[in-house]
């Protein structure tokens, strides 16, 4: 005779809901349960037929993913770090990236494209105006973003300003006084921009040291080597008297020290230079920085949404750890200063 789940939980002492979520493998349930769940659906040859589960629980097993890219460092890993999560509890994901440049605006968020096609919406690395939101609101399902957040939706990421203030201590630490910043170019766009809390922090950590940053020793920039090179230049053409940078990521800070190099600069020697990100190739070029992992914020955010979907209250901002990474690039400063 077939078995339902009904049975299944009958012989497990559970409600059929309970041994849903067991089969499921969400955190909502007990360890102890799972285990007796999932032991007594094998022993009755109970098989979960996905469309049978869909058409059950009215929902489609499948989470939206809305990112802007999926080709740069931060957001493959974090994609990938969501991914693995949902697919170990049996979801599916739905890519939508919205490719952006400083010529070209992406394209609005239009919740249409998600409607009746997702049980949530997972907002990996995207800033979203607080209309984007409202619409994705209508769709009537959990929301949930890892690195750039929303005030009022649970948000994985990192301490920015800790990030900024880092790189300041260990700057100052090795003797640099007029320490500059390559800032996003997003950053006094939105409140919970990465970038802002990066400069902030910066800006914070140099002003408690009595270090009043001119407007000249920051630029902001876009997120590929080649933009960042050019504001290097141009940063450092506007204040020829900074010894170091921090920029707000691995990626500008490595077109940041291409730039030095061609001014003369030997990095780590005559100019010292802090990332963030602590990407594969930032190893092999000798980079500081500031590690982050982006898959396991990937991997937080969508376990905060399967919780979501068991019902369970969420924490509205769940912060990743980050470390100093100490390389070459920030060697102790060698000339003299005034400061």
């Amino acid at each position: 005779m077939t078995q339902n789940l009904e049975d299944v939980a009958r012989r497990a002492g559970v409600s059929t809901a309970t041994a849903s979520r067991a089969l499921r493998r969400l955190t909502s349930v007990k360890p102890e349960t799972r285990a007796r769940v999932q032991a007594i659906a094998e022993e009755m040859g109970y098989v979960a037929s996905p469309a049978a589960s869909r058409l059950a629980s009215g929902r489609t097993r499948t989470i939206g993913l809305l990112t802007p890219w999926v080709n740069r460092w931060f957001f493959a890993n974090v994609i990938e770090g969501a991914q693995k999560r949902l697919h170990a509890d049996g979801f599916d994901a739905l890519l939508f990236s919205f490719h952006e440049t400083p010529t070209h605006p992406r394209m609005a968020v239009d919740p249409a494209a998600l409607r009746r096609r997702v049980d949530g919406v997972l907002v990996l690395g995207m800033q979203l105006t607080d209309h984007e939101v409202r619409d994705l609101e209508t769709l009537g399902v959990p929301i949930v973003f890892a690195g750039p957040g929303h005030r009022d939706h649970a948000t994985v990421g990192v301490d920015d300003h800790a990030i900024g203030r880092m790189a300041v201590e260990h700057l100052w630490d090795m003797g640099h006084r007029n320490i500059g910043h390559l800032a996003g170019a997003d950053w006094d766009q939105f409140p919970l921009s990465p970038s802002l809390g990066r400069f902030q922090g910066w800006r914070e950590a140099l002003g408690k040291r009595g270090i009043h940053a001119p407007a000249n020793w920051m630029t902001p920039t876009s997120f590929t080597w080649e933009a960042a090179h050019r504001a290097a230049h141009a940063l450092l053409d506007e204040a020829p008297e900074l010894t170091a940078l921090f920029a707000a990521t691995d990626t500008v800070a490595l077109g940041a020290m291409h730039a030095a190099r061609e001014r003369g600069f030997v990095v780590g020697r005559d100019f010292a230079i802090v990332g963030v990100d602590d990407e594969e190739i930032s190893a092999h070029l000798g980079l500081t920085t500031i590690r982050q992992s982006p898959e396991q914020q990937g991997k937080a955010a969508a376990e905060l949404l399967l919780r979501a979907l068991a019902g369970e209250e969420l924490p509205m901002t769940t912060l990743g750890k980050i470390s100093l990474v100490e390389r070459p690039s920030s060697g102790p400063f060698a000339g003299t200063t005034d400061n």
